[in-house]
């Protein structure tokens, strides 16, 4: 979602200092916190130019980028995407739930069970994860950061 709006503060007619507030959906923020917490992966929201004061933050593997280089890999004076951390888009990210404390939360479950119980738990993380999605993050704009308001879509 873009905001054709000109009236940008300073920086340049498509620079990262127009905007205002980005949307994000709820699921995509609790996969990338996932993705995060459980693996290597560096999973984020990321917001592409040409900005404008309204943004959509979209699910992204930093992985999935090309080999590292200044300038993130954008041609000419492009500006590069705002990378937002999913964890500064929950408040109070809860823990996890992890197989081994569902095995020891019900010792006498059969294997089955437990699955269920897991699946459950995870689902309950989930929850717990959309519905704790904050109004305002900051984001790196040049050397410095600056607070978006943040929709949470979905």
């Amino acid at each position: 979602m873009t905001d054709g709006d000109a009236s940008g503060s300073g920086g340049g007619a498509d620079g990262p200092d127009r905007i205002r507030s980005i949307a994000v959906h709820r699921e995509d923020v609790a996969s990338a916190l996932e993705a995060t917490l459980r693996s290597d992966r560096e999973v984020v929201l990321r917001v592409t130019p040409p900005f404008s004061g309204r943004m959509r933050a979209r699910l992204h593997a930093l992985d999935a980028d090309a080999p590292k280089v200044d300038g993130e890999g954008e041609s000419g004076d492009a500006p590069a995407p705002i990378r937002v951390d999913p964890r500064d888009l929950v408040a109070d990210v809860p823990p996890y739930p992890e197989v081994d404390e569902t095995a020891a939360d019900h010792p006498d479950a059969d294997v089955e069970t437990r699955r269920e119980l897991h699946a459950e738990a995870v689902e309950s993380w989930r929850e717990r994860v959309q519905e704790s999605v904050v109004s305002v993050v900051e984001i790196a704009v040049g050397d410095e950061t600056r607070e978006v308001d943040v929709t949470a879509l979905g």
